[in-house]
């Protein structure tokens, strides 16, 4: 099927003669951050970028860097994450390498976050999303170079250029960063909390690092972007897209296992056409491809000093998209085809250290195949003080796997979203949606937690928000009710994904105060609350896991010497106590941190920046130890915590040319 949709997409196009109109988005469903390489400083890592942006978003901390994120309480499949149009999955199950991981922070122009079953797009958007869209080529020639330096030896190397003509834009940027192991509150490395997790009974001692290993690097990672984009003709442009990004020995301290490289390959060819009549806006067909190559094992480990376990896994994902645009009287109509396949597999083997010699141990997780076909539309009218949009995708999904049962789920699903503006610097939004997710091979084929039988999440969510903007403040406040039909959750009791109805409900809330034309204010903080309908057989806790609690930052800006800022940030986060014990979350103490930074302008060529993060050393940990990941545990123990990196002093060098 996706060989029809491919076919059909071009077919389409040969019909019609060559920027992307993009139709006005509602503030109900989405929170858009710009400029994220020149604001995120202390690393490459998109997630840690995220979270201390956008109020709806938590971090799940996995290592010194590769984060995952949640969107309200929701992570893996249950949201989605684009590059510039291509939709992207990571490898591993255990969440070491997770979609967001593959592009990196320096290569990034904005980021609009998905908050809530609003985009009928992509596959997949159950309860949010992430569109991530990279640098993009210019014609006049200009060039960057970026230096960063920090603590625990943290250094950073980027630089970007582009220029063209008329006829095509280039852009290439480039990065490698590097890191020893940072240090908590507590002055533990990722290895001493591991020790100190073995020492307290909530590891085994065969977790511990072996000696020879136990100050190694945190982590490599390097990653380039290259772009062409060709002009055809004056409404016309082919727009070529590639990005490789490689880490080497990334280390997870309450993980089994370290990632010995993450390898992955993100392409993308997409031919735009502005204008082909006075009602046909746009056509934008896009096709994508990307890989990811994960082995991880337990190499450094002493349990694999004599024979160290691998587990090997391979995604790819492939795809094209047609989208037309059009604007017929008032009405803007979005009318696209979507189609996608993804394949997973993995295998497991045992290296003899001594003799390096590999014995295979069989698959870890069958080669899938899943493929979707979609077809979706949008429509948006303004009439009088009210903005409208409704929105509908119907999918089509087909899930093979090499051994086990093959799945089929269709889905419709559909959003209707409404603001009014009361008057020029008030409006108060409204929104109605359902989207639904297939689930993916590790819940259906992986064994232990393998369930065959497991039916798609669907998702039936509220949304409602009231915004002002003057010219001294802006305010938003947005509160959701999200119902989860066969929401798929992991029974730790059973040692299996099972389906389960849940809710989700809370408020974010987020302003910015101008005090005078130095100093402003910004602050925001978000609630949420989950709960299941039903307690989990052989268990009795109804609360969902990967709620954080209430949190919030707030931060004192002060500009000088036009253009330079210095900052002072409180972040902050309540006690941890809505938990789900019977999955091996546990509590966890609130916290708060001070975070210092200047970004000092000298001229529009050259910038720098001193920051220190933490600057009170404080020991926390931002995310608890829900058992749907493979952490560190002994027996019946608390599963181990990992906490975040104690005060952090970073400094970044920026040259423009």
């Amino acid at each position: 099927m996706l060989k029809k949709i491919i076919l059909l997409s071009f077919a389409m196009l040969a019909n019609t003669n060559a920027a992307e109109v993009q139709l006005p988005k509602i503030n109900i469903e989405s929170t858009s951050i710009t400029e994220v390489s020149q604001n995120a400083q202390t690393s490459a890592d998109l997630a840690q970028a995220l979270s201390s942006t956008v109020p709806s978003i938590d971090m799940n901390r996995r290592s010194g860097i590769a984060n995952d994120i949640y969107i309200r309480g929701q992570k893996r499949d249950n949201i989605s994450v684009e590059v510039d149009g291509t939709k992207v999955y990571g490898a591993c199950p255990n969440r070491m390498d997770p979609p967001i991981s593959h592009i990196l922070a320096n290569q990034i122009d904005e980021v609009e976050v998905i908050e809530g079953p609003y985009d009928v797009e992509t596959f997949g958007t159950l309860s949010g999303g992430v569109k991530i869209k990279t640098k993009q080529p210019t014609k006049e020639l200009s060039a960057e170079l970026n230096l960063g330096y920090g603590s625990w030896q943290y250094k950073k190397v980027a630089a970007t250029i582009s220029g063209g003509s008329d006829l095509i834009r280039l852009l290439v940027t480039a990065s490698t960063e590097s890191s020893e192991q940072y240090k908590d509150g507590n002055a533990e490395t990722i290895a001493g909390q591991i020790d100190k997790a073995i020492t307290a009974g909530k590891a085994m001692g065969g977790s511990a690092l072996q000696a020879k290993y136990h100050d190694m690097d945190a982590y490599k990672k390097t990653s380039v972007l290259t772009k062409a984009f060709v002009t055809v003709t004056d409404n016309q442009e082919l727009r070529l897209s590639y990005t490789a990004n490689r880490s080497d020995d990334v280390l997870y301290a309450n993980s089994m296992m370290d990632a010995i490289y993450d390898d992955s390959n993100i392409y993308s060819a997409e031919y735009n056409i502005n204008n082909l009549s006075s009602i046909y806006k746009n056509l934008n067909i896009n096709y994508y491809y990307s890989d990811v190559e994960h082995p991880m094992d337990n190499k450094y480990r002493k349990a694999g000093a004599t024979n160290h376990m691998t587990n090997h896994l391979n995604t790819t994902m492939q795809g094209v998209k047609l989208k037309n645009s059009f604007e017929i009287n008032s009405y803007k109509l979005l009318l696209g085809l979507d189609g996608s396949r993804r394949t997973w597999e993995g295998e497991k083997y045992r290296t003899n250290t001594a003799t390096g010699v590999v014995t295979p141990m069989g698959v870890s997780l069958t080669h899938t195949q899943t493929e979707n076909k979609a077809i979706f539309t949008k429509i948006e009218e303004s009439i009088g003080d009210y903005d409208l949009s409704f929105g509908a995708r119907y999918d089509s999904t087909e899930i093979k796997p090499d051994i086990g049962q093959k799945r089929d789920y269709t889905a419709l699903n559909a959003n209707l979203l409404t603001s009014y503006n009361i008057d020029k610097e008030n409006k108060i939004f409204l929104g109605f949606g359902q989207a639904s997710r297939v689930p993916d091979a590790r819940e259906l084929y992986m064994a232990p937690s393998a369930n065959q039988n497991l039916a798609q999440t669907r998702n039936r969510e509220i949304d409602l928000g009231y915004e002002a903007s003057y010219e001294n403040f802006d305010f938003k406040i947005k509160t959701f009710y999200s119902m989860l039909n066969d929401y798929i959750y992991y029974n730790s009791s059973s040692t299996s994904f099972e389906n389960v109805d849940a809710t989700v409900y809370g408020t974010e809330l987020s302003g910015l105060y101008f005090v005078n034309d130095e100093i402003t204010v910004d602050a925001s903080i978000s609630y949420k609350r989950g709960k299941k309908e039903n307690t989990l057989a052989g268990q009795s806790d109804k609360d969902l896991a990967d709620i954080a609690p209430l949190r919030g930052n707030i931060a004192l800006n002060y500009e000088y010497m036009n253009r330079s800022v210095a900052t002072v940030e409180m972040q902050a986060s309540d006690n941890w106590n809505n938990i789900d014990t019977d999955n091996a979350e546990q509590s966890i103490s609130g916290w708060a941190i001070l975070n210092l930074k200047i970004k000092h302008t000298f001229s529009k060529q050259l910038e720098f920046t001193l920051g220190i993060n933490n600057l009170f050393d404080k020991a926390y940990a931002v995310n608890n130890t829900y058992k749907d990941l493979t952490l560190l545990v002994r027996g019946a123990s608390d599963v181990m915590l990992m906490n975040e990196p104690g005060r952090y002093l970073y400094t970044n060098l920026t040259f423009k040319f």
